[in-house]
């Protein structure tokens, strides 16, 4: 009964005030009533009591007289609140002295030891204090709990640690040095982590919804689910670390429990819905937003150390960047940003300097910007030097008698041209044969007079050098090259259109055929300086001489081939071959038709020609 009295000391300060009070054969009623007013103390006695008292009470407190006429008359004292309910004892149980609290304080090192079994905690508070000379507090809540424990010659805090952990509780030192022991809110419990320290862990089980809805009742029941979140003893430079453990719990729940411990300020713009499932150690508060938050319509921002959480879209937390692209085009590095990515992301283009604006979700935006410095990077330009060679080898077979008149006739000519070259006419003609037969040759790099020599080449009359064009192109951009020419035909077209007087309408149209040198080359430059070059050649040129009104006969040679090589390496693509027919001749009329006759009066000319075209590339990689 005084223990249940002192707890109400805190509440109801009026049990600790000095009463005044003599009575002289009055009723316990009454005297119960007069104590009640003069204290300021809600009293309730059983009418059934009816004792007569002669009392003199000066200077004692409220507390120790109840006590007194408890003892005396075998009453019980009840406390409903603060409300002090009296009636008789029955079965009073024999008085049981007071036990002794078993705790002692070394205070050379420093070290507390104690014995209990089911004492009170605020008894032990009280001898912990005595014996130490530090203040341990109690609430209210908790001083009628009975503890049980054992340590001895333990270091202070670690005896308090045990103690609180043993028995359910926690505990903390405020900073004016004062120990308080709590006790643990619902979902809370103790466990030892694996820093082998005594740390207090949340299991909650979380369900939301509207009313326990099932889908199609106007809610949806989002499930229930349990969780534990608890703070590792050490913090890393980022802040505090937390081991989360969840199961379909409720998004909103862990992070208020979260945010509680790790003691930051935070404020939710909207309602957070969905659930999550995760099982991570040692994390930050900021990983762990970053995380959940991944692939849901929330974000969070930190503002002045506060967290503002909700929908990306709330103002306030939607984000802006600006990002200057320097190697690339931003118009190449917008198609490469997945659609996923850009969907909760207004991106604006600023192509005057090569700059995106970005607005949005934060953390997409980083997404964002992240891919975008890795795929800014230099692209390395090729300059592909390109030379085209047509080798012919043909028969020219020329009948007929010429005859005529001439005042002069001058006879001579040149015997030599003048040209050195490096090789003979036969090496250089077997030189060509052999790379004209094959598909490709890698001739390494060569010296600047290997051009040299193949612009002497054009001087020999079975080498014709059609075009040395020279083409730059970006890795992986192809690099065309187009010369050609037309030639036109008339065709004409005759309409009779019936009636009593026909008519005949003739129509001209002129058709046009092209005849084109067509080279295409997409190089690809890998890290090792080495090219991939895909090549692709189309060759068409007219042959002979056509009829008139005839369509031009063409000849038609294609290539197309994948071959590497290194940097400023000669590349000779050959094997393009094409045959050349020609068939002429003039002569008297009349004459030159008649069989034997005509090989006197007419000249005829038949040539077969074969042509190999051989292409001479050499790429060079400039960065």
């Amino acid at each position: 009964m005084e223990q249940r009295l002192n707890a109400l000391t805190y509440s109801v300060p009026g049990l600790q005030e000095k009463v005044k009070l003599s009575v002289s054969g009055a009723s316990l009623q009454e005297f119960v009533r007069a104590l009640a007013e003069s204290n300021g103390l809600n009293i309730n006695i059983d009418p059934n009591i009816n004792h007569q008292i002669v009392n003199n009470f000066q200077g004692e407190t409220a507390l120790n007289v109840l006590l007194f006429l408890s003892k005396t008359y075998q009453l019980d004292i009840n406390v409903i609140g603060s409300i002090l309910s009296i009636s008789a004892m029955r079965n009073a149980a024999p008085v049981i002295p007071k036990r002794e609290i078993k705790a002692s304080y070394n205070a050379a090192d420093n070290t507390l030891s104690y014995e209990l079994n089911n004492d009170t905690l605020a008894s032990v508070a009280r001898k912990i204090g005595e014996v130490s000379g530090r203040n341990v507090v109690v609430p209210v809540s908790l001083q009628g709990k009975t503890v049980s424990g054992y340590m001895t010659a333990s270091p202070f805090d670690v005896a308090l640690e045990k103690l609180a952990y043993a028995n359910s509780l926690r505990y903390h030192q405020t900073t004016d040095g004062v120990y308080v022991f709590e006790s643990l809110v619902p979902g809370e419990e103790l466990f030892i982590n694996d820093s082998q320290e005594t740390a207090v862990r949340y299991r909650g089980n979380s369900t939301q919804g509207m009313g326990g809805q099932q889908p199609g009742m106007g809610g949806m029941q989002q499930g229930g689910g349990n969780f534990t979140v608890y703070k590792q003893g050490n913090s890393g430079p980022q802040g505090k670390l937390f081991t989360i453990q969840a199961t379909r719990s409720s998004l909103i729940d862990l992070i208020k429990r979260a945010a509680e411990d790790a003691g930051i300020n935070y404020f939710i713009y909207s309602d957070i819905q969905g659930q999550v499932s995760t099982s991570v150690k040692d994390i930050t508060f900021d990983s762990f937003l970053s995380s959940i938050f991944q692939g849901t319509p929330y974000t969070y921002r930190i503002e002045n150390g506060t967290y503002l959480i909700g929908d990306r879209k709330v103002e306030g937390l939607r984000s802006s960047k600006i990002i200057h692209v320097k190697n690339r085009s931003i118009d190449t590095l917008i198609a490469m940003i997945p659609m996923d990515w850009k969907r909760d992301v207004e991106i604006k283009e600023f192509k005057e300097q090569n700059m995106l604006l970005l607005s949005g979700s934060g953390p997409q935006i980083d997404e964002i910007e992240m891919l975008i410095n890795k795929l800014d990077r230099l692209v390395p330009m090729v300059l592909i030097e390109v030379t085209l060679l047509d080798i012919r080898k043909g028969t020219t077979v020329e009948t007929g008698i010429s005859a005529g008149v001439s005042d002069s006739l001058r006879t001579g000519g040149t015997l030599l041209s003048g040209m050195d070259f490096t090789f003979g006419a036969g090496s250089i003609n077997r030189f060509l044969s052999q790379i004209g037969s094959n598909n490709s040759f890698n001739l390494g790099r060569v010296a600047p007079s290997f051009y040299v020599t193949l612009k002497a080449l054009e001087a020999n009359e079975n080498v014709e050098m059609r075009s040395v064009p020279k083409l730059s192109t970006l890795n992986g951009h192809e690099a065309s090259l187009s010369i050609g020419s037309k030639r036109y035909y008339r065709t004409e077209t005759q309409n009779v259109i019936p009636s009593l007087q026909s008519q005949n309408i003739i129509t001209e149209q002129f058709t046009e055929v092209e005849a084109n040198l067509q080279i295409d080359i997409r190089p690809v430059v890998s890290a090792d300086d080495q090219i991939t070059l895909n090549i692709k050649v189309d060759i068409t040129d007219f042959i002979g001489t056509p009829a008139e009104n005839r369509p031009p006969p063409t000849s038609t040679s294609k290539f197309e081939s994948i071959i590497r090589a290194r940097n400023e390496d000669m590349i000779v693509l050959g094997g393009i071959e094409r045959l050349e027919n020609s068939d002429s001749g003039s002569g008297i009329p009349i004459l030159s038709r008649i069989p034997v006759l005509r090989w006197i009066f007419s000249s005829k000319k038949k040539t077969t020609s074969k042509v190999v075209s051989v292409v001479f590339i050499k790429p060079t990689i400039i960065y």
